[in-house]
């Protein structure tokens, strides 16, 4: 039995070698004897050549990672857990801390009245207040305006954190903000 499977590897690895040269020496012999002037796009347009190279551009380009979220709250509140449960949901790592003096980090954010929730994170050259959805964090990454960053004043009910898992925001705006003021709304939900 062992001989037989033994016999087996040798026979398909002698194939692959076989098959592997073959198709080498077939491009060889097609550069260099049937086609030895030819463009590389007389050999390359070709509807076989076309089908494969559309087959290869429809792939996805890689996505660079996303930064990380620097998460400050209170130890005791829920849906702030909620909410960075959400941003992992969506592929931000997360860093939490826990603190007894939130507002020092509203500062850090600037701020202004009207604008706090009940934690405050940071992300990249940006400030998060509240609950904000993952997709818009990503947007504002993404088309990096001229701002301080994004807030969900007070604690919208129906938010990533505030709403039951997987619902879709809505009933309230995301508010972006630069230097203590609110300069317009960011997402309508």
């Amino acid at each position: 039995m062992k001989n037989t499977i033994y016999s087996s590897r040798i026979s398909i690895f002698l194939l692959t070698v076989f098959i592997s040269s073959t198709a080498l020496l077939t491009q060889v012999y097609a550069d260099e004897v049937i086609a030895p002037n030819a463009t590389s796009n007389e050999l390359t347009d070709t509807p076989e050549a076309t089908k494969v190279a559309e087959e290869s551009t429809t792939e996805q380009p890689k996505t660079l990672p996303l930064p990380l979220v620097t998460v400050y709250k209170s130890a005791s509140c829920g849906c702030c857990a909620a909410w960075i449960d959400h941003m992992k949901d969506n592929g931000f790592p997360v860093e939490a801390h826990d603190s007894d003096n939130l507002n020092q980090y509203k500062i850090k954010a600037k701020l202004g009245p009207g604008l706090g929730s009940c934690h405050t994170a940071f992300v990249g050259d940006y400030a998060i207040e509240g609950h904000v959805p993952a997709d818009d964090v990503k947007r504002l990454l993404s088309e990096k305006p001229d701002i301080s960053g994004l807030t969900a004043p007070g604690m919208p009910m129906n938010s990533p954190g505030m709403a039951p898992k997987g619902s879709k925001p809505s009933g309230y705006d995301v508010i972006s903000f630069k230097d203590g003021e609110a300069v317009g709304v960011f997402t309508e939900y």
